[in-house]
């Protein structure tokens, strides 16, 4: 494929079914828009031609050359909890409310950290966690879920926005705040959240001892996730 990649956007396909499949395209169509491109017609067509079987976790790609792709991928195993560790540095990436231009960077902080945990926070200036590298935060303060503030660098999560109709759904408190990485490590459960995974509870923290969760909000959290999905 020729030119690097502007605008990308992933999304799991569990036979046929896709959990806020307006959302992300909203979010791969309004960032393609903002490129220059309107790439609304392409999305349609192509979604339409999704597989109705199996298990598959598509990523609709502009690269700089204008161009328009898509490719039809088998979705890798999913779930499970997370051992996580920080990147210290500041947040390398260039375009962080854009899911695309920094995802080989991102790909390779990631792969720094894989000999001590399965994820990496990514942190603002004033230290506070904003999200990991392929993943949006969201967290537990007694009974009220929390997120970073959404006027951070952040990117858009759809599962994060997906959290939130659940929580207002279900009647529990939403709050958005700054946290630090020790101050994360104190929460009542912090969570990983994407569209390939859903939620993916963080049991560890580099070298740390597992923690085994034993009253984990995530799988009946997650199971109201995933009562979210529709047919496309």
């Amino acid at each position: 494929m020729s030119g690097g990649l502007r605008v990308a956007d992933s999304f799991l396909v569990a036979d046929g079914k896709v959990r806020g499949i307006e959302l992300h395209r909203e979010r791969f169509v309004g960032s393609c828009l903002a490129a220059g491109v309107d790439a609304a017609a392409y999305w349609d067509r192509q979604v339409g031609r999704l597989p109705g079987f199996g298990r598959w976790f598509p990523r609709f790609e502009l690269h700089e050359s204008g161009e328009l792709a898509v490719q039809r991928r088998p979705a890798p195993p999913t779930g499970g909890r997370v051992r996580v560790a920080v990147h210290e540095d500041p947040d390398p990436r260039t375009e962080p409310r854009v899911k695309g231009p920094d995802l080989e960077l991102l790909g390779k902080l990631k792969e720094s950290a894989a000999h001590r945990a399965d994820e990496i926070l990514l942190l603002d200036q004033d230290g506070t966690v904003l999200e990991a590298a392929y993943s949006a935060l969201a967290w537990w303060e007694d009974d009220t879920l929390c997120f970073p503030p959404s006027d951070r660098p952040l990117l858009p999560s759809v599962t994060a926005r997906l959290l939130r109709r659940v929580a207002t759904a279900q009647g529990t408190p939403v709050s958005e705040h700054p946290i630090t990485p020790a101050e994360l490590q104190n929460t009542t459960e912090a969570w990983l959240v994407n569209a390939l995974h859903g939620i993916r509870p963080i049991h560890a923290w580099s070298d740390s001892a597992m923690d085994p969760l034993p009253n984990s909000h995530a799988p009946l959290w997650q199971s109201h996730l995933e009562a979210l999905a529709q047919p496309l």
